[in-house]
């Protein structure tokens, strides 16, 4: 048998691990508690564990289980109270963490532990059994769906436990274990399960994350969001993650817990209400932030809880941004000192690039047309398209779309990764619909009023993301200038300055590789030194394969002085590319 403990990692900030280990979130936390923030205990199943569950068939092999159970020792010892003890009770949180960030597409299930007896014993401990009650309903409804599969959307949530649990058990047909260890077991199983799901799947599709990969699983002592007055919830970036700005940003939902702000099923607000409600604790979380920004030299993104007044970091990473935001927090945190300018240059990519500069609404144009719903700017830009209200619907549209919807949830990705532009009626600027469409780059309006995009089906709309509008009908577009894009030109001199190769709108003697017969390799790339043998002694260059990566490194190593943009091409999209370029072979050659 393993030796217990060398299958798992306690993460008290002892040690740090690198997030291929252990997943970002389980690298996080070891982070944080090694800065002496205040992270609730927690150990990790590394990724490699869940490899071996699937190479296994979808198995916990015997070995593992000992090494859980030194885990939630360790967290007993931490904590002071014990699994399903009901004088002293400790609930976990089961959570995923992939090393590359997979936002919300992954299973987390929050307050295990929790049955009938632990109910009773909690609300006799905190002298609240409406907090207890609460807790336990939040617990069977998750359960029941992130493990179970149940549909729980057409049950009360204010439902008594038991008949919660029989009505799922009726649904499922499988039985809901009370004993706690029972819990824990089948859920560290759903979150494995969960990196082979639907949305997982499509989400790697579209960003080239690497199936052969898996999730680690932490499991964390819980904080109450939802515990009194002084308690509630929220999610912290650094720096506006649909501008760029650099102010604290965030939203704050009192009596809460995580799930209700990222699922964008309550309206949270302002983290102005937090400063008021809890101006301790609010100070306390902007320290942290500027902390965790200076040791990551990133915008983070912090998910946070207030129990009792007390303060907890659950999760800090590099937040998901907006094109725009993307270009100009580049561009400050390089004139800041925390990065060189050709780290500011490659944290912004290409795609991200022709994104600022996609056409936009003229002042013209919004003066005339006709609204139909204002809410939160989640992610800038324009959109058109015709209007479906399910992600199934989005998948199969032959022509543009617009995806509305109540909400969003991971269950939804296909489908906003299928449409042009994504409308929520619930949910604020750290909701799960505005993360997911800021990675994605897709323009997006969240909060527009509860029932509101029912009646637009099928109907021609515009989303405008940087004002926060949807309109009637298909709008027309205007160019966007270089000076409309904070930051755009200081990162442009910046990319000339690295680059050898001059981008001209015209040159003479110019070898016109879309002409010459240069043929992608049979799998799709480009056979770079060839290439660049090819072009070398040509006075100028211009073709469609130099705008890829890979085409861009030849020119580089070409010694060509001078790139030309074909038809269609962004004279500053080439720029970036060689700037890339040049900093890629340099590195090479060091």
């Amino acid at each position: 048998m393993t030796p217990v403990l060398e299958r798992i990692l306690i993460l008290d900030g002892s040690v740090t691990h690198e997030s291929d280990v252990v997943g970002g979130k389980g690298a996080s936390v070891a982070r944080m508690r090694a800065l002496g923030l205040p992270v609730p205990p927690a150990f990790v199943l590394p990724v490699d564990e869940c490899r071996r569950y699937h190479a296994a068939g979808r198995r916990l092999d015997e070995g593992l289980w000992p090494c859980v159970l030194e885990g939630i020792a360790a967290l007993e010892r931490e904590t002071g109270r014990s699994i399903g003890d009901r004088s002293a009770p400790l609930l976990v949180s089961v959570r995923s963490g992939a090393p590359v960030s997979m936002p919300g597409m992954m299973d987390t299930i929050l307050n295990l532990g929790i049955n009938d007896e632990v109910e009773e014993g909690l609300g006799r401990l905190c002298r609240d059994p409406g907090f207890a009650r609460n807790t336990h309903v939040r617990f069977v409804r998750e359960f029941g769906h992130m493990v179970l599969g149940a549909d729980v959307d057409g049950l009360p949530d204010d439902s008594i436990p038991a008949e919660l649990r029989a009505a799922i058990v009726e649904d499922t047909g499988k039985a809901f274990p009370a004993d706690p260890y029972e819990q824990l077991e089948a859920a560290i199983r759903a979150v494995f399960d969960s990196w082979v799901s639907r949305r997982a799947i499509a989400y790697r599709r579209h960003w080239g994350i690497p199936e052969d990969g898996g999730t680690a699983v932490v499991v964390q002592a819980m904080v109450f969001g939802n515990l009194g007055p002084g308690s509630g919830t929220g999610v912290l970036f650094t720096r506006d993650p649909v501008t760029g700005a650099r102010e604290m940003y965030g939203e704050w939902l009192p009596r809460g817990q995580g799930d209700d702000v990222v699922g964008g099923a309550v309206d949270p607000l302002p983290l102005a209400a937090m400063a008021e409600q809890l101006p301790e604790a609010h100070a306390r979380l902007l320290e942290a932030g500027r902390l965790l920004e200076h040791e990551n030299r990133d915008v983070q993104d912090i998910e946070f809880t207030v129990e009792a007044g007390r303060l907890y970091l659950l999760q800090a990473r590099t937040a998901k941004r907006s094109a725009q935001a993307s270009v100009r927090t580049a561009v400050d945190l390089a004139s800041e000192g925390a990065i060189d300018r050709l780290t500011a240059l490659n944290r912004v990519t290409p795609e991200q690039l022709a994104f600022v500069l996609a056409p936009r609404l003229s002042e013209e144009v919004r003066a005339i047309a006709a609204v139909l719903a204002r809410g939160t700017p989640a992610c800038p830009g324009v959109a058109s398209g015709r209007v479906v209200l399910e992600p199934d619907a989005a998948d199969a549209a032959q022509s543009d779309v617009i995806l509305a919807r109540p909400t969003t949830s991971p269950d939804d990705v296909s489908g906003m990764i299928a449409a042009r532009g994504v409308v929520t009626e619930r949910g604020g600027s750290t909701s799960h619909a505005a993360v997911v469409t800021r990675a994605l780059g897709r323009p997006s309006v969240v909060g527009v009023g509860e029932g509101v995009t029912a009646a637009w089906e099928g109907a021609e709309v515009t989303v405008d993301g940087n004002e926060g509008v949807v309109y009637a009908h298909r709008l027309q577009t205007a160019e966007v200038r270089y000076d409309d894009v904070p930051g755009l030109n200081t990162l442009l001199a910046w990319a000339r300055e690295v680059s050898r190769v001059e981008v001209a709108d015209e040159t003479p003697e110019v070898l016109d590789l879309d002409e010459s017969g240069v043929q992608l390799d049979p799998a799709g790339g480009l056979d770079i030194d060839a290439l660049a043998d090819y072009m070398r002694g040509a006075k100028a260059v211009t073709g469609s394969m130099i705008t890829t990566a890979d085409g861009a490194r030849a020119v580089v190593l070409s010694g060509v002085p001078t790139v030309v943009p074909a038809a269609g091409q962004q004279h500053a999209l080439l720029l970036l590319r060689l700037a890339q370029a040049e900093g890629h072979n340099d590195k090479e050659k060091r």
